[in-house]
């Protein structure tokens, strides 16, 4: 029998998710941080150079999908500015393929939630 994935576990697949992502869009890697609640998840740049700090989060599959503490981010984007960077907010819902509502399953199939890559602005609000 399969045990649900933990926390760290869950970060990883989603981690993988959104990599595969950046890399089809030609992003370039230059850090990975895959430490639970030590942000951002990625730095990447784009074939201008510019920055990013990737923020993945991952929860329960919901109606409104993933979202991010507004009040937190406003202060990551002050960081993000002092780095010359744009912030991009990653959220991934996973959940087990057969009951949503549960975590997905250690090598079982999962079902997902990703509405993929947002561009937040960093000028504060």
């Amino acid at each position: 029998m399969s045990r649900p994935l933990s926390t760290q576990e869950q970060l990883n697949l989603a981690m993988n998710i959104v990599g595969k992502d950046l890399e089809a869009k030609g992003y370039e890697f230059l850090a990975v941080n895959s430490q639970l609640k030590r942000n951002p998840q990625f730095v990447c740049v784009d074939k201008n150079n510019q920055r990013y700090f990737v923020i993945v989060k991952t929860g329960p599959i919901n109606e409104l999908g993933i979202t991010y503490d507004a009040n937190w981010m406003e202060t990551f984007k002050v960081h993000a500015r002092k780095n010359n960077a744009k912030v991009i907010f990653a959220g991934i819902g996973l959940g087990a393929k057969n009951d949503i509502k549960t975590p997905p399953l250690l090598n079982k199939e999962y079902a997902l939630q990703y509405d993929g890559l947002h561009y937040l602005e960093v000028a504060l609000n």
